[in-house]
C-alpha cells in the first residue's frame, strides 16, 4: 500500500483493546447496577454466621407455619403499618422490627396497639420506601415469627 495508508500499526492495536475493555468496563457497570437495585435478598454482615444459623431460622420458620395463624401487614396512608391476623389467640401481642432490605441500614423497631378484632396499629410510622417487617406474635404461651416485605 502506497504512502502507508492503511497499515494497522501498534496505536490501532491500542485503540482495539481500549474499546474492548472499554465495553466489558460498561456492560459490567450496567449489570451491576441491576443487581443492586432488583436484590430482594438481606445482606448480612457475616455470611459465615449466617450460614451456621440458617438451619435453626429454618425450623422456626416451619414450626410458626405449622401453627396456622395468619398474619398480614399493610402499609396506611400515614405510614403506619397494620397488622390483621387470623387463628391468634385471644390477648396476643406484636412487636416487629421493620428493616431497609437494602441500601440504607436503617431499622425501626415497632410496637401495636389492639385496633379492633384481629387487627394490630402500630404508634410509629415509617418513611416511604421498601421496608423488611421481622413480626413477632406471643399469645397463649406460643410464639409466631415471620417476615413479610413492606413495597
Amino acid at each position: 500500500m502506497a504512502g502507508g495508508k492503511g497499515k494497522f500499526t501498534g496505536k490501532h492495536m491500542a485503540l482495539v483493546f481500549i474499546a474492548g475493555f472499554g465495553v466489558v468496563i460498561a456492560v459490567n457497570l450496567v449489570m451491576a447496577t441491576f443487581a443492586v437495585r432488583s436484590f430482594h435478598g438481606t445482606v448480612v454482615d457475616n455470611s459465615y454466621v449466617a450460614s451456621q444459623k440458617f438451619n435453626g431460622w429454618m425450623d422456626a420458620a416451619e414450626q410458626s407455619r405449622a401453627l396456622g395463624w395468619q398474619v398480614q401487614p399493610t402499609r396506611l396512608a400515614d405510614g403506619r403499618i397494620r397488622v390483621t391476623t387470623g387463628g391468634v389467640p385471644d390477648g396476643a401481642t406484636i412487636s416487629a422490627i421493620a428493616r431497609r432490605p437494602l441500601g440504607k441500614h436503617e431499622t425501626i423497631n415497632l410496637s401495636f396497639a389492639p385496633d379492633g378484632a384481629g387487627q394490630w396499629v402500630t404508634n410509629e410510622a415509617l418513611a416511604q420506601g421498601r421496608w423488611t417487617l421481622n413480626l413477632r406474635v406471643t399469645g397463649g404461651g406460643i410464639t409466631w415469627n415471620g417476615e413479610s416485605e413492606l413495597p
